[in-house]
């Protein structure tokens, strides 16, 4: 299988196998994207075994867009492409705050009728502003 280098984009490296298309969600990457996209799924990998790729040509991910990813896929790699050639490689950082989210998944909390935040514990919990409720990560997204 081969697939064509891009001039200029963003390329998603060590995803967790299964969890490509939950990456181009948080990153806007829809049917209307009106740029090539390459998706690989399941590539052998001797750290994880097996990992998902993905190839978005036309759009530069920024460091805090990325960061978001953190949420479902902690390993992940981003490699910044320019002129052809990689431009920018860094792994991803969880983000210490994770501010207008649209609601808390504790459907007792009051943040249901409104936007909400929720502040990092470590690197797999969070705590929802207002009702002070734990989340593992992923289940925020």
């Amino acid at each position: 299988m081969q697939v064509d280098k891009i001039e200029m984009g963003t390329v998603v490296d060590h995803i967790r196998s299964g969890q490509a298309y939950r990456v181009m969600k948080i990153l806007g990457i829809g049917e209307d994207y009106n740029h090539r996209v390459a998706v690989v799924l399941n590539v052998p990998s001797k750290a994880m075994g097996t990992k998902d790729i993905v190839k978005i040509e036309g759009k530069i991910v920024s460091p805090e867009a990325a960061n978001a990813l953190g949420l479902i896929a902690p390993e992940v790699t981003i490699n910044i492409i320019k002129g052809g050639k990689v431009e920018r490689k860094y792994p991803i950082t969880m983000p210490k705050e994770l501010g207008g989210m649209e609601k808390c998944p504790n459907p007792n909390c009051m943040s249901n009728e409104e936007k909400t935040a929720f502040f990092k514990l470590d690197n797999k919990k969070y705590r929802c502003y207002y009702c002070e409720r734990l989340f593992r990560a992923d289940e925020l997204v």
